[in-house]
């Protein structure tokens, strides 16, 4: 791989727009993905990112490993190769392996009832809601008739006791709507009652420990420093216009009373996601950190062999993760939506690579995804939050890039 140190990839001359002074990206990248340095690089300049980083892995190799700018959205400390940051919901991508590997080694039955694993979950009419059901946003308790405080949500068993109790907004298994907040502990309860351990525990023991990963959901006290600080960025606008197209689901938040807003604000007030508290939390579908390079090694794991680390999908599994479960209009997005059990899948409301490309994108901006057929792996974080849910500019300029690349 070639030393890219100090590359800054300056766009095109008809492209410029007036910038800060070019970043420094550091890092390495193979012979032929330059492309994806020189758009990462634009990120910086045109797109509005403080800090952030991206990997690329191919057939089980690291062919782009880079970062720059800050660890911090809000100071100068450089971005190092090890900075993690909460990625919100790609947390949910990494959750659904979780079960997918129960489902493999014959601990979960995805067509069982919720309920042969969790008694108390047939509350309200759900006893018919499948484990299926729960995994692709079909369950129908995207929100909670009481939202919980930050400090309930994070308590154990707080969440969960909520989700049993909530009777469903539409019949289980008729509709879909993204589960934004209650994924968390519709999927780390049930993990916890096939497992006997929480689902960040599992992460940490069947995943990132064999892969030798800097993820956790949940984060160890003796981590907290590798944790940079995310927050509110604006992007630019160029022409009056600005750079990320206007989405429906940004005016359906604006209304206290859509399910769109009361499936975000299952927790009220907002959590201080940079406090040690939330770090420290178990919340499998949003308080995820990881380094863009775990995430990527994760999803390569997933599709192959990894630089001498276990595959953890069986073909079988790796098929079935790429099964589309909810298709079409989205009660909590609005936009159409695609999803497998768990991860979402290649489309409009969040493209990734090609057709069969599975991952999750995070609010905000972070994505990780594998495409197997090219077998490619990415994975993108970043501290400059923007006001995106599922298709951020940056993380699509460097999809393009990969793309670009590919078909070159």
């Amino acid at each position: 791989m070639n030393d890219t140190a100090e590359a800054t990839g300056h766009p095109a001359p008809d492209e410029q727009d007036p910038a800060p002074e070019p970043v420094a990206v550091h890092g390495t990248v193979a012979p032929g993905y330059e492309p994806v340095r020189d758009a990462f690089a634009r990120n910086f300049a045109q797109l509005g990112d403080r800090g952030a980083a991206v990997t690329v892995h191919r057939h089980g190799t690291p062919v782009v490993d880079l970062w720059a700018g800050t660890r911090d959205h809000d100071s100068t400390a450089p971005w190092e190769r090890g900075t993690a940051q909460v990625v919100h919901s790609v947390t949910k991508g990494v959750s659904a392996a979780a079960l997918l590997l129960l489902h493999q080694r014959g601990r979960l039955d995805f067509d069982a009832p919720v309920s042969t694993y969790w008694p108390e979950y047939a509350a309200e009419g759900k006893e018919r809601t499948l484990v299926r059901h729960l995994l692709a946003h079909r369950a129908g308790v995207p929100v909670l008739d009481r939202p919980l405080t930050p400090d309930e949500a994070g308590r154990p068993g707080t969440g969960a006791a909520a989700v049993a109790a909530q009777a469903p907004v539409w019949e289980p298994g008729t509709e879909h709507g993204y589960h934004a907040q209650t994924y968390s502990w519709l999927t780390g309860e049930l993990v916890r009652r096939v497992t006997g351990i929480t689902l960040g525990r599992y992460v940490a023991e069947e995943i990132a420990g064999p892969l030798g990963l800097d993820l956790w959901i949940g984060l160890p006290p003796e981590r907290k420093d590798r944790v940079g600080r995310s927050g509110a960025v604006s992007a630019p606008e160029r022409g009056g216009l600005r750079l990320r197209p206007r989405r429906n689901v940004q005016d359906a938040y604006g209304d206290p009373a859509s399910l769109t807003r009361r499936a975000f604000d299952a927790i009220d007030p907002p959590v201080d996601e940079n406090s040690p508290a939330y770090h420290a939390a178990e919340l499998p579908g949003a308080n995820g950190i990881a380094t863009a390079y775990a995430l990527s090694r994760f999803y390569a794991s997933l599709i192959g062999a990894v630089e001498q680390g276990p595959r953890l999908f069986a073909p079988a599994t790796l098929a079935l993760a790429r099964t589309v479960e909810s298709e079409g209009p989205d009660r909590v997005l609005v936009v159409p939506t695609r999803f497998g059990p768990g991860f979402m899948l290649h489309g409009a409301a969040s493209p990734l690579l090609a057709d069969g490309s599975f991952g999750h994108p995070g609010r905000g901006g972070s994505l990780g995804f594998a495409d197997p057929e090219s077998g490619v792996a990415l994975g993108y974080v970043t501290n400059g939050l923007q006001k995106t849910v599922t298709n951020d500019p940056r993380a699509q300029a460097l999809v393009r890039a990969v793309r670009g690349v590919l078909q070159g």
